[in-house]
């Protein structure tokens, strides 16, 4: 049982990546370009609502390690198996990104790379990367607990609204298998810590917010 989570999570992870790191080459190479700010962001927010409907009912469809950090400190998702959901989100991610790179070419991963943009440090990188990452957490843990009906909805657009905030200053990632995918094959890793470090952090931030103002031991409404 377990193996078809982590089968379900990889490929999940696999779908989510392939349209968002696809949506990215395909804006590099339009001639004249598509504006980058409604390509890519509603890319990644269908990308996900795809791999959601796809196999969000078997694994429950994490897709992104901070996810998964903020489901175990809340107990919904137990440590071995989050380690693995990790770990297949990982996979899921590089092998999208191989998969554009022998189809496209390693320029066009490279393009998805997630950094700080222009005059942007690494630092505001880092702390944006946390909020947002902190705010769509929240609303991750608190839409699936308190309206699951609407989650494969409300999740993928507030995805494509930090999309639409963040994309041009900090390459929007919340999410760190997303920028291992691209920096591990893209080849630069040099800024990779960041959208490691903020979207965890965010992560548990997330659910330390949802744990105040919604988390405390309620049943869901009916």
């Amino acid at each position: 049982m377990n193996a078809r989570k982590y089968l379900a999570e990889l490929l999940g992870t696999f779908l989510f990546m392939m349209v968002g790191y696809t949506s990215v080459a395909a804006f590099h190479a339009t001639d004249p370009a598509t504006p980058g700010l409604l390509v890519v962001p509603f890319s990644f927010g269908l990308g996900l609502m795809a791999a959601i409907w796809a196999f969000g009912g078997i694994s429950g469809g994490h897709y992104n390690p901070a996810v998964t950090v903020a489901m175990m400190l809340d107990r919904r998702t137990v440590p071995m198996e989050g380690v693995a959901y990790i770990v297949a989100q990982i996979i899921g991610a590089i092998a999208a990104a191989v998969v554009v790179m022998l189809t496209i070419s390693q320029t066009a991963v490279t393009q998805g790379i997630t950094k700080p943009g222009t005059g942007i440090s690494d630092a505001s990188a880092l702390v944006l990367e946390t909020i947002f990452t902190a705010i769509f957490l929240t609303v991750i843990l608190i839409v699936s607990k308190r309206n699951a009906a609407m989650a494969a909805l409300a999740i993928p657009l507030t995805l494509v609204a930090i999309h639409f905030a963040i994309a041009s200053v900090t390459g929007s990632s919340v999410n760190p298998a997303r920028s291992i995918g691209s920096a591990v094959v893209g080849g630069d890793v040099s800024q990779l810590w960041i959208y490691l470090v903020g979207p965890t952090i965010g992560g548990i931030i997330g659910y330390g917010i949802y744990k105040v103002t919604d988390g405390g031991g309620e049943e869901p409404a009916a």
